[in-house]
């Protein structure tokens, strides 16, 4: 069939009509393209100026203007700085164009944060580089350039020719504007952290602390020179698991017993075959929340100048001890001799003053001795940790006690928990703060009290731990005492109660108790609006952790 000459005419309208819609179609593609080029710019480079020339070109293929530019702001010098352009006659990056920030058309724009079109500039007052006049600009659009609620920059096209941006043409410009914001505001972030990472290794590397970090398999992602040279490697320590790596055996099996989930101590002392002492402390470290393993950190001390200090002061006190000990144990000696032959020759006055030298030298041994002790307590050295019955050892306590008891006519007993555990520890230094205790509750009770010695287990945090108390019912402790007990030299003063000794025998429980990574504690409690002691008894608790022979 022939067309009629009426659809011709329809075709030729419908073909003129669809230009349009193509054209349109054809721009917002270009659109597009141009903002995912400057997308696509700023996520794949974390180069600044690569994703700027990005933009700029983006910009010149997306309308049909002459030039454009960026320029940031610069708020340590209260500045906008150009730092990339195009299709300029002159050079305004290499000295970079500045304008102080609020001045020129730059200044309105930062200001009211909305973009601004002018027309020719040739005479415009606003212009604060007067260089910017041979640029011969007919039209031209600045934009603000938004990252994080704030403007960073500007955006600016220009056109040597007069020429009338639309509302789209400035809407897609803004678009393209902040997303050069937003990959600005990324790349001073990572170039933040990059600088911030820079300084955190320059720490690591110059601190004298051997350090070495892993992630959360216990792969060793980090160490640091002093690491390297502690223990004189320079195998690929990298990538390779903490418990594998090529330490010594001894540190290698405490290292990965003290990255297990329920390993109880971290903290512990290694000596190498140099007889070089080290302190390592083995910290869990939640890198990411989601990750339900911990990353580890290590770091090894130096504390050999340490211990030889701790050694020659533990000598020092030996030698002034045993310098005192000569003289103390010749008086003493010359009194003995002397207390038997005058005997029947002093009259009373003479006898109290012959007893009170023998107390006096005595009371200044055990000074000496106490003193020697707690040096040794304190110090760790020597003190070996081995299996102890419990039972047993505090048996022997008691044992040793009831003969100074009786003298008050004080009774004693032991309630211990059947099938007590073996207790990791000193069993010397253990005992003697046991009798320490005793020997309080003894000198603080009455004639005809009563003293209990309790031990029993109890776990803690999901921890077992051995509690050994020394019960006592003499007068209460005053609450502003308690604070003290444990200090060197305190004692509780009152006119009723003022027992003889030297004030360290707390203060040696409490260093037994802490070498065992453990504590003390007291409880007392007097009537309420009294001052005056009461029979209230008071109970000191020796809480001991139970652990392993690793630990």
């Amino acid at each position: 069939m022939n067309g009629q000459p009426g659809d011709t005419d329809r075709l030729m309208h419908s073909e003129d009509a669809a230009e349009p819609i193509f054209e349109t179609l054809k721009r917002q593609t270009d659109q597009l393209l141009a903002i995912n080029n400057v997308i696509t710019a700023a996520a794949n480079s974390p180069d600044l100026n690569h994703t700027l020339s990005a933009a700029l070109e983006a910009v010149l293929k997306l309308v049909p203007l002459d030039a454009s530019g960026i320029s940031l702001i610069d708020y340590a010098a209260e500045e906008l700085v150009m730092y990339a352009q195009r299709g300029w006659r002159r050079d305004f990056t290499s000295e970079p164009m500045r304008v102080k920030l609020g001045e020129g058309i730059s200044g309105l724009v930062i200001r009211s944060g909305e973009p601004v079109i002018t027309g020719d500039l040739s005479d415009d007052p606003r212009l604060q580089v007067p260089a910017f006049i041979e640029e011969r600009v007919k039209a031209m659009a600045l934009l603000p350039m938004h990252a994080r609620g704030k403007v960073v920059g500007v955006l600016s096209v220009m056109s040597r020719r007069p020429y009338e941006f639309s509302s789209a043409e400035i809407g897609i410009l803004q678009v393209i504007a902040d997303q050069v914001g937003l990959a600005i505001d990324n790349a001073l972030l990572v170039d933040s952290v990059r600088a911030q990472q820079q300084r955190l290794e320059a720490i690591l590397h110059a601190t004298a602390d051997a350090i070495i970090a892993t992630d959360e398999r216990g792969t060793i992602n980090l160490i640091n020179h002093a690491a390297r040279r502690l223990f004189n490697t320079e195998a690929k320590l990298l990538g390779e698991p903490l418990c594998e790596a090529p330490f010594l055996p001894s540190i290698r099996e405490r290292l990965c017993a003290a990255l297990q989930p329920n390993a109880v101590e971290r903290t512990f002392e290694v000596t190498l075959p140099n007889q070089q002492c080290l302190l390592c402390e083995v910290a869990p470290i939640q890198v990411h929340k989601s990750s339900a393993l911990p990353s580890w950190v290590v770091v090894f001390r130096d504390i050999t100048h340490h211990k030889q200090a701790v050694q020659a002061r533990l000598n020092f006190i030996q030698t002034a001890a045993h310098e005192l000990r000569n003289p103390l144990g010749a008086v003493l000696s010359a009194l003995n001799m002397l207390s038997k032959p005058l005997e029947n020759r002093l009259n009373e006055s003479d006898k109290e003053l012959f007893d009170i030298a023998l107390r006096s030298v005595l009371r200044m041994q055990e000074l000496v001795d106490d003193l020697l002790n707690l040096e040794h307590i304190e110090s760790g050295i020597g003190m070996r940790f081995e299996p102890i019955n419990v039972f047993e050892m505090l048996a022997r306590c008691t044992n040793d006690m009831r003969p100074l008891l009786m003298n008050k006519q004080q009774q004693i007993t032991l309630e211990i928990a059947a099938d007590l555990p073996p207790l990791l520890g000193d069993e010397r230094w253990l005992s003697r703060a046991v009798i320490n205790l005793i020997s309080n509750a003894h000198k603080y009770t009455q004639e005809g009290g009563q003293i209990v010695i309790r031990a029993f287990q109890q776990v803690t945090d999901g921890k077992p731990e051995l509690i050994i108390q020394v019960q006592d019912n003499g007068p209460g402790i005053p609450r502003e005492a308690q604070r003290r007990l444990f200090d060197r030299f305190y004692r509780v003063r009152h006119a009723e109660h003022q027992a003889v000794g030297t004030g360290l025998g707390l203060a040696i429980v409490k260093s037994v108790a802490e070498q065992h990574k453990g504590r003390v504690t007291v409880y007392s409690e007097l009537p309420l609006f009294s001052t005056l002691w009461q029979n209230k008894g008071t109970t000191f608790s020796l809480i001991l952790p139970y652990r392993d022979q690793a630990d």
